[in-house]
């Protein structure tokens, strides 16, 4: 959340106090009362851009794919009466942000900044959508920036790992997310990118409290599952990654239906598949590789899994299929095996 002057709403007389209340619910995490006092503004006073920005806010802070579209809906409207309103701006380039439309949201974290010239949080997003834009340095030279005006800035620390990562500078990007984490700030994300880059040092223990940091954090979603139960699997524990995984996808939860959500359904269903191999559940194996390739079909290292499971288990046939296409995604299987496969 942002600091309490920066979102505050203008406004005089009843309507002022009213979206006063409805502001401080929000600061407290009480959205259904936030949502309420600001459908009463609306009620008397339709054209109130404050209540339609903060209602905006509040059905973001729900969390839920459902409300996504009514918060962009109340924020433009927002904007529309007010054009001055550039925490409007911020909150709309957010919801662009996952919807994967990075112009659209750097031109309203640009046209914020015209307003309201080296503003943290506007130069903190607007470098890690100059990364997603496949310009890492700018994000690092304005994340650097971020932490001039404000050192207490936290996630421009994270958004400089992030483009260091991409830069493949990876302990300058364990530098960045250590300290990170060492802040009343902490997100789950920051947990778990450090996780990942412990995991292949072999830092398992450190991994782990980090992955289970970041599930207490926020139980619902599942990047920190997916981080455990592929630290599991490194260290051979089969029984564990499988809880852990069904933990992440519980039977009775649905997966929203976007890009993000079917990858990282399929990550898990990678991992499910891994879990059983290493225990010889090769059908299975097989069944989770089958689906996480439903998902996500262009995964060479699925297919190659399956070359070798359909070959041990005599379908020579599917292991020419799957090993055809492992090699067709650049993912090459091992010599020996690949003879074996095709004689």
């Amino acid at each position: 959340m942002l600091p309490l002057e920066a979102q505050t709403p203008a406004a005089a007389g009843q309507e002022g106090a009213e979206l006063q209340a409805a502001f401080q619910h929000l600061q407290q995490g009480n959205i259904e009362q936030t949502i309420r006092e600001c459908k009463a503004v609306l009620g008397s006073d339709p054209r109130s851009a404050p209540a339609h920005m903060l209602i905006g806010q509040a059905y973001l802070a729900q969390g839920s794919i459902a409300t996504v579209a009514e918060a962009k809906a109340e924020l433009q409207q927002a904007l529309d009466l007010d054009p001055g309103l550039v925490w409007a701006r911020f909150y709309l380039a957010k919801i662009y942000i996952d919807q994967g439309m990075y112009p659209k949201a750097k031109d309203q974290l640009e046209r914020g900044l015209q307003q309201r010239p080296e503003v943290p949080h506007f130069l903190s997003l607007l470098g890690e959508v100059d990364r997603k834009l496949g310009d890492p340095a700018s994000s690092i030279e304005l994340n650097r920036k971020v932490l001039r005006i404000d050192p207490s800035m936290t996630p421009a620390h994270y958004y400089i790992a992030l483009a260091y990562l991409d830069l493949k500078q990876e302990d300058s990007a364990i530098g960045e997310l250590e300290a990170s984490i060492h802040s009343r700030f902490v997100t789950p994300e920051m947990y778990v990118a450090l996780a990942d880059l412990y995991r292949p040092r072999r830092r398992f223990a450190e991994a782990e409290d980090l992955c289970r940091k970041a599930i207490a954090l926020d139980k619902t979603r599942p990047e920190a599952y997916l981080s455990l139960a592929r630290l599991y699997n490194a260290q051979h524990f089969s029984d564990k990654a499988l809880e852990i995984a069904r933990q992440a996808m519980p039977a009775d939860k649905a997966v929203p239906a976007s890009a993000y959500y079917q990858k990282l359904l399929a990550d898990l269903l990678v991992e499910q598949g891994a879990a059983y191999q290493g225990k010889a559940r090769m059908a299975e194996a097989i069944h989770a590789y089958l689906w996480a390739l439903d998902l996500d079909p262009d995964r060479g290292g699925v297919h190659r899994q399956l070359a070798e499971l359909y070959l041990r288990a005599g379908d020579a046939a599917r292991a020419r299929e799957q090993a055809s296409a492992a090699e067709k995604l650049g993912a090459p299987i091992d010599p020996a095996l690949r003879a074996e496969i095709f004689r």
